[in-house]
């Protein structure tokens, strides 16, 4: 039997273009048994079996699909290739025009090395050759070098082209040597008048390069490559040479250490390494920028002009961006700074489009059902607003309103609410729960941690009866509700009679509100009516999470509403929770208390520990927040382990009966019994680690003392501080570092004079990047390679852009946006992981 490539690869682009999901019937591995029956040893496709794992293709995750069918294609490409060229025969190669380097100018000459492509009976026509993998396209390369480029996902040649530079050096202009400047990226051009191998270090075990280079002016200095004593066997005396780096000072003499090199000759001015923007990828260990820098080189220079363009001209023209493989040489050897911002913005417009297209399409699917509950009676919010000992501010107002418009249509509610610390969110979404279960339907509030989930639970439940303790079993007489209300809790640490209980009464309906965590979407947590969940510290969660939320509802869709602490920026917030509405609570309640923010130096230490003496013995309770649950010796940074010890031991022995410790790898009961001394006074002080970020109401905290405070983001920072300032009396946020560096320092110099969350976050966005503006790396972040999260133009026109394609074509099915379709896949693939 011969397999039937044909088929295979048919399918091998349908299970491209579905994401990857083997929706095959009988699955991709049945169908490879079942074309490999027969087959000769080394057939394309039993060459392709080969690369699979023992137990085929289900075994992959989604990234490792991708690559093995990407390299199928290639593999049945290259095959089709070799028949059509004489029965199976390879052709001779035939000769390829070099295309010329570009000079240090830009104009005339492409960037290259020696290197040639693969000949052309390797390698498929057309983008195909895309999909060749770099093993297979000829290079001077060697099998381990493959390996260490595989690391980085460098599997293909279109892996290799759109691995885009981390940033460029400028190496455009060369310097004399007599003006050369310590500690700036600088070129020389000059002869080699001496290369020899020296050793170096300790018994001399070092074997390095040194080289002696003139000038035109006769003037000299020294360059030096450590480890690297082949170099002088290739740098001839008399050889021209361009040397590019950072200048330092050894001895009272500049001095190049390992700096960029390039031999020229007659016909070469400059290219890949030197004269020009260079540049500067991101590496694995012992892989050399030069050697990724020249196949990259290599690898545009053969086909770049083979990349598909995925936008509609039209679309291009009318935002004026640059063709898809003219940004693609750009981006990596710019003729000029302009020409970089250009390509820049065309290739960030690309990763944009694409997650734009993906939460546009999230939100369509999420409210195209169009079956939630219609809840338009008001009554039962507005008398429990004007129950409360105080007034909404107007940002409460406008929020409550839009939440209430949207809870009023059978359209599901899909809104991100968002405000700073103490702005007020808790008590909109109740009113909306409260809302929900006057119409007969069920209101879950899901937090990720169950120290904010247990927090949330007395919060409501104080709100509700009065009183300051949870009312037993949770039930609480409501004035605005005809019947007395039940809340439950239900976390991981929920004990099993408890959790019996619970489970029935939410299936039976017999709990209205429930507070929980994670355990609330687990299998076998039914309910009655669902019809409102209330999701707390969205970026905590993802996307598969809220789905599971929604899938709940048995009767209809529940609506929807997540809520944040972290102030994002508005270009964040449309990018990443494009798919739900913005409210934005932008006005503090009045009469919170002042917060001073002071950052102390090592020096001032007992300073900081003065001052949170002096509020416990006032009868004030502080927090001492830790980066580390243990020390490290990899990570100079106090532990809260042993910061608890030194306060128990050494600073405050006569406070160590109320001093508690409180980290995330304590068991539930255990951090509970922290809390509840520390929430009741027992504990006068906290020593925590980030655990604490969000949700901790202690009134009467007043002093928050952050230990390695450079170890945060700003953001953190700021929600650490929005745990104190929340009774009556003033308070205070210490921020101590031991040795911060000078980014560090402006951080901390930052919190210490700004109290506006947003503008901190947009700070912190900007210095950090959106997954330390949370403060953990976590999916559903995404990590862009071009575009900026702090470009509103770009975002606001990729918005528009992609509601209009998706009005327009909503399965990108014509044949126009074929290739866009593959680009979001793509581009969805590698920028945005929703696979938590």
């Amino acid at each position: 039997m011969t397999a039937d490539l044909g088929r295979l690869k048919e399918v091998l682009q349908q299970e491209l273009e579905g994401g990857m999901a083997d929706a095959l019937e009988g699955g991709m591995d049945g169908l490879l048994v079942e074309q490999a029956r027969g087959e000769a040893p080394r057939s394309p496709l039993l060459r392709m079996v080969a690369a699979l794992p023992p137990r085929g293709y289900r075994e992959l995750d989604n990234e490792g699909r991708r690559r093995w069918v990407r390299r199928a294609l290639a593999t049945i490409a290259a095959d089709a290739e070799a028949t059509a060229s004489g029965g199976g025969k390879r052709r001779k190669a035939t000769p390829r025009r070099k295309a010329p380097a570009r000079s240090a100018a830009g104009n005339t000459k492409r960037a290259s090395t020696s290197n040639t492509a693969a000949p052309p009976s390797k390698i498929p026509p057309g983008a195909a050759a895309l999909d060749v993998p770099l093993r297979q396209a000829r290079t001077k390369l060697r099998g381990p070098t493959f390996d260490k480029l595989e690391k980085l996902g460098l599997v293909t040649v279109g892996d290799a082209i759109r691995h885009y530079p981390r940033r460029h050096n400028d190496f455009s202009l060369t310097v004399p040597i007599s003006e050369l400047v310590a500690g700036v990226e600088q070129t020389i051009r000059g002869t080699v008048d001496v290369a020899r191998e020296i050793r170096m270090g300790r018994g001399g075990r070092m074997r390095s390069t040194e080289v002696q280079v003139t000038d035109e002016a006769g003037s000299r200095i020294r360059v030096v490559w450590f480890n690297q004593p082949y170099l002088a066997r290739s740098m001839r005396e008399g050889a021209e040479i361009a040397i590019a780096g950072q200048v330092r000072a050894y001895r009272g003499h500049a001095t190049f250490q390992n700096p960029e090199y390039e031999l020229l000759t007659p016909d070469k001015d400059g290219g890949t390494h030197t004269g020009r923007l260079v540049p500067v990828y991101r590496l694995t260990e012992r892989l050399a920028q030069r050697t990724v820098r020249e196949l990259i080189a290599n690898r545009l220079e053969a086909f770049a002009d083979r990349l598909p363009e995925p936008l509609p001209q039209e679309l291009r023209e009318r935002h004026g961006l640059m063709g898809i493989a003219e940004a693609t040489r750009q981006i990596h050897y710019p003729d000029s700074a302009e020409s970089l911002a250009v390509a820049r913005k065309r290739l960030g417009f690309d990763e944009l489009l694409a997650i734009q297209l993906g939460v546009v399409r999230r939100k369509q699917e999420w409210q195209a059902e169009g079956d939630a509950p219609a809840i338009d009676d008001r009554t039962a919010a507005d008398e429990f607003i004007a129950s409360l000992p105080f007034e909404l501010t107007s940002a409460q107002r406008r929020a409550l309103n839009d939440v209430q418009s949207d809870l009023a249509r059978t359209v599901p509610m899909a809104r991100l609410m968002e405000g700073d610390v103490g702005s007020g969110k808790t008590v909109v979404a109740l009113a909306a729960m409260l809302a929900t279960v006057a119409s007969g339907r069920q209101a879950v509030m899901m937090a990720p941690t169950e120290v904010l989930a247990e927090q949330h639970f007395r919060t409501i439940c104080t709100l509700l009866s009065g009183g300051p303790e949870p009312p037993l079993n949770g039930v609480l007489p409501v004035p605005c509700l005809p019947l007395p209300l039940r809340a439950v809790l239900l976390t991981g640490s929920t004990k099993a009679k408890q959790r019996r209980d619970t489970l029935s009464a939410i299936a039976h309906g017999g709990a209205q509100i429930i507070v929980g965590t994670h355990a609330l979407i687990e299998e076998g947590v039914e309910y009655q009516r669902l019809g409102l969940g209330v999701v707390d510290e969205q970026h905590r969660f993802g996307v598969m999470q809220r789905s599971a939320l929604k899938s709940k509802g048995k009767d209809g869709s529940p609506h929807l509403l997540v809520m944040t602490a972290t102030p994002i920026p508005r270009t964040l917030a449309l990018t990443i929770y494009g798919d739900l509405d913005l409210t934005v609570i932008d006005e503090m309640p009045p009469g919170r208390t002042p917060i001073t923010t002071r950052w102390l130096p090592p020096d001032q230490r007992s300073e900081a520990f003065d001052a949170l003496r002096a509020e416990v013995d006032a009868g004030r309770q502080a927090f001492v927040i830790c980066p580390l649950v243990e020390g490290s010796e990899t990570v100079l940074s106090r532990a809260a382990t042993e910061e608890y010890e030194r306060l128990r031991t050494d600073q405050f022995p006569d406070l160590a009966d109320r001093i508690e410790l409180l980290h995330g790898r304590m068991s539930g009961k255990k951090k509970n019994e922290a809390m509840q001394r520390f929430a009741s006074g027992e504990a006068a002080i906290l020593v925590s680690t980030a655990v604490v970020e969000v949700g901790i109401d202690i009134p009467n905290a007043t002093v928050m003392l952050i230990e390695g405070a450079d170890r945060f983001g700003l953001a953190q920072l700021h929600q650490f501080r929005g745990r104190v300032g929340r009774g009556e009396h003033p308070s205070l946020c210490l921020l101590l570092a031991d040795d911060p560096g000078p980014e560090a320092e402006e951080r901390l110099s930052t919190v210490e004079r700004t109290s506006d969350g947003f503008k901190l976050a947009e700070a912190d966005l900007e210095l950090r990047g959106a997954g330390e503006l949370f403060g953990v790396k976590q999916s559903g972040v995404p990590t862009l390679r071009i575009a900026s999260l702090l470009d509103a133009p770009l975002i606001d026109a990729t918005r528009r852009e992609a509601e209009a394609l998706l009005a327009d074509d909503p399965e990108l099915a014509s044949v126009e946006h074929r290739e866009l379709r593959l680009q979001v896949i793509r581009i969805a693939e590698s920028v945005v992981d929703e696979q938590h």
